[in-house]
């Protein structure tokens, strides 16, 4: 039986190292993105070495779409046709309207939402030839509700939701699923690096009373993957503690 291929784009981070080890654990082979250059990369492979995981890293900028294809092109040519596809890329600018530069809001579209044209459209479409496949987008519940301050990324975010569904409604019929994932607030990096009264105030917002962990957006990622949930497609996966419901 062919070795089902992963790619996670954005894959070095928080949530991206989470997706990569769960679909690793039920038997794919990972191919984990960043950025070129990216000065952590092989640090970041030898640790997950360390932990049993042998990932192959794939250096590309999701926001440009040549790098986007020489990326496709690259991993089909030494690994093999990619099976599932993560859009998990993402970067922030925050600022409010008045102040936030053109600069700003155009690299948070780049890279959270260019990019899922940039990546899937090299992807999609051999998987709809083959009559099979699994993209899933990352989203945010900033996407679905806003949040001041985040013009830029709450319009990406919202923009995958939109993109997630209507791609969905393009290939259903060719037996590839595409769907969204809106993760809360999770512990990152990141966020463990807030002042700790922001990051108190955050928490007692959501109804759990918790921040979520990387590992809880990977199961949902890994769920999306598995044949029983070939019958789900166009959907939003919201993990975020109860913050925002609908």
């Amino acid at each position: 039986m062919s070795q089902t291929i992963a790619l996670i784009t954005g894959a070095m981070g928080g949530i991206g190292t989470a997706i990569c080890q769960a679909l690793a654990k039920d038997g794919m082979t990972v191919v984990a993105n960043c950025l070129p250059g990216y000065a952590q990369k092989d640090a970041w492979l030898a640790q997950q070495r360390a932990l049993g995981f042998e990932f192959t890293a794939v250096e590309a900028d999701v926001s440009e779409d040549d790098s986007c294809a020489a990326m496709a092109a690259q991993i089909e040519r030494q690994l093999g046709p990619i099976d599932v596809l993560v859009n998990n890329a993402g970067i922030t600018r925050d600022k409010g309207l008045a102040k936030m530069e053109p600069s700003q809001w155009r690299a948070v579209m780049g890279t959270n939402l260019d990019s899922l044209f940039n990546v899937t459209r090299h992807i999609a479409p051999k998987m709809a030839e083959r009559g099979a496949g699994r993209i899933i987008n990352i989203s945010s519940v900033n996407g679905i509700r806003g949040q001041a301050g985040q013009t830029n990324y709450s319009a990406a975010k919202a923009g995958c939701l939109g993109f997630t569904k209507a791609l969905a409604q393009e290939l259903a019929h060719k037996g590839v699923t595409v769907n969204a994932i809106a993760p809360g607030f999770i512990a990152t990096e990141m966020t463990d690096a807030m002042r700790p009264e922001a990051r108190q105030a955050v928490l007692e917002a959501i109804p759990m009373k918790r921040a979520g962990r990387p590992e809880e957006i990977a199961a949902a990622v890994a769920f999306l993957c598995t044949p029983l949930a070939g019958y789900i497609t166009g959907t939003t996966l919201n993990v975020n503690g109860g913050v925002h419901m609908y």
